[in-house]
């Protein structure tokens, strides 16, 4: 039973935080990428993936984010992953994918210096 997916967006100065909570697979997949083409392409700033909430990702899930990260570098922003739980870090080290994204532990700023 899928929990579902849960995402917030909050225009800061310098990025666009997004909250992403509950589930990340492949029945919800296709509605985080939409919200996150979007906001890249209204906003053209960096984005902060908020994910203090976010409870399970699967493969077609990290595949989104590096969708976007491609999408995103496309016109020279980044991606910074804040607030991973342990179990979901884990995904981004074993497939390296911590190498890609800016990923911070705890906290950030709502507008962090380039």
């Amino acid at each position: 039973m899928s929990s579902g997916l849960t995402i917030k967006e909050k225009e800061e100065e310098s990025a666009v935080q997004i909250e992403i909570g509950g589930e990340v697979d492949i029945y919800t997949c296709q509605e985080l990428k939409d919200k996150l083409y979007q906001c890249v392409d209204q906003s053209g700033k960096d984005l902060v993936l908020d994910c203090r909430n976010l409870n399970y990702i699967d493969s077609t899930g990290l595949g989104v984010f590096v969708a976007v990260l491609k999408k995103v570098k496309l016109i020279d922003r980044q991606i910074t992953i804040v607030n991973l739980k342990e179990s979901i870090l884990k995904l981004f080290l074993i497939t390296k994918l911590d190498l890609l994204f800016a990923i911070k532990r705890g906290e950030v700023a709502h507008s962090e210096a380039k």
